[in-house]
């Protein structure tokens, strides 16, 4: 069967959609969705959605790792499949839609390329070590370091997501450097196996950390440099929640075409 899919990016971070309203495609099939996100064997990214429709809700997000298996949330996949929705007709300007780790609203500009994305409340940021830990809708691991640019963030973060702690289910590895007004970000995600250009809700995790590391307060906001552009986080906290928390940023459509599954 042949089936239509689109590509989208959103600071690098690239991802396969499908729109499965009519549900044609069962995507419980990991072996499926592993070679569709293939670089060399399928169509490639660093991960794959399906839009489907939700009672209550705009539509529903359902979202796989590129190892095929179903993930936790996605910043920047969120920002993406907000841009789709637009893209087909679903929504105007404002949403509100179901993804695994529950509701989210986003707005959109008219032109369609800039999403602003609503992301889960934060409670609680732990230590390990230096480090801090902390579950923006998908769990991170945030490390402070000099000369970001010549780190070897594979080799480093895959030691990290496969430690005796983190090996059993995982985390996401994010390493941080201030850069100009805010900071620079480069993370091994686990499901990709790899770096990545860009990782929403690992940039949200490392601007409420560092606002936990500096004890800021109120209203901020935090723009984050990523190998594959620039993001911006703004959020509210008192020092201990995190909440009215925002993932902004490009979210731009790069191909479409059709795939025989």
């Amino acid at each position: 069967m042949k089936i239509k899919f689109y590509k989208y990016q959103g600071a690098g971070n690239d991802f396969i959609l499908m729109d499965n309203r009519k549900n044609e495609v069962d995507h419980h099939h990991p072996k499926l969705i592993s070679r569709l996100c293939d670089r060399r064997f399928g169509i490639g990214g660093d991960g794959m959605m399906f839009l489907q429709d939700k009672a209550g809700y705009d539509f529903e997000m359902v979202y796989y790792n590129a190892d095929g298996q179903p993930s936790s949330m996605c910043g920047n996949g969120g920002r993406c499949i907000v841009a789709f929705a637009k893209y087909l007709g679903i929504i105007d300007t404002e949403t509100d839609f179901l993804a695994v780790d529950g509701p989210h609203h986003a707005k959109i500009s008219a032109a369609g390329d800039w999403v602003s994305l609503q992301m889960i409340d934060v409670d609680e940021i732990s230590h390990d070590g230096d480090a801090y830990v902390l579950d923006t809708g998908s769990p991170h691991y945030i490390e402070l370091v000099n000369n970001l640019e010549s780190k070897d963030v594979y080799q480093d973060g895959y030691a990290i997501r496969n430690n005796a702690t983190y090996k059993a289910k995982g985390i996401n590895v994010n390493f941080v450097e201030p850069a100009n007004d805010g900071y620079f970000v480069r993370t091994f995600e686990r499901g990709v196996e790899d770096e990545t250009y860009a990782c929403g809700t690992g940039v949200t995790a490392v601007a409420l950390a560092m606002a936990k590391h500096h004890n800021q307060t109120g209203k901020l906001n935090t723009p984050i440099k990523v190998l594959g552009g620039d993001l911006n986080i703004r959020f509210e906290t008192d020092g201990k929640h995190f909440s009215h928390i925002f993932l902004e940023g490009p979210a731009v459509q790069s191909f479409s075409g059709e795939v025989e599954i």
